[in-house]
């Protein structure tokens, strides 16, 4: 168990340090648009705005997802990095569909990734809903008369 503690909890802290560069690298557009007083006018270009927040930090998941995957198969615990990915992607998002499971020595850094994708996936939701509350925030503050 220790093991399983001292190989996951860096791939752990590696992953919110990603998930921290996603983040600032999502909000860059927002925060050039939207702080800098020129939010799009167009309701398609501020789709295209949150769209582009949202797909940066779906690839952020997805490129953590990929480091899980690649623990796992450099564990040994995969023949090969399609079924590591997919076990980790299970893991990551919580499904816990058991339809492959690692070996005994291994098996407590399934729990560890489903805890930390939980985590993650919360960020990822809390940078939308802020993104999209300022926004909106911001929309109407325009429109108030002073």
């Amino acid at each position: 168990m220790l093991l399983n503690l001292l190989v996951g909890i860096p791939v752990m802290v590696l992953c919110l340090v990603m998930q921290a560069l996603f983040v600032a690298f999502s909000l860059r557009p927002y925060v050039r648009y939207v702080r800098g007083g020129r939010i799009p006018a167009s309701p398609w270009r501020l789709t295209l705005l949150l769209s582009a927040v949202m797909l940066v930090m779906l690839l952020g998941n997805f490129v953590q997802m990929a480091i899980w995957g690649l623990l796992f198969r450099g564990l040994g615990e995969f023949d090969s990095f399609a079924t590591a990915l997919y076990h980790s992607g299970v893991n990551f998002a919580t499904l816990g569909y058991g339809d492959i499971v690692m070996t005994e020595r291994w098996r407590l850094l399934g729990p560890l990734e489903a805890a930390n994708g939980i985590l993650m996936f919360g960020v990822s939701t809390a940078v939308m809903t802020a993104t999209l509350t300022d926004i909106i925030k911001h929309h109407f503050d325009r429109g108030r008369p002073d």
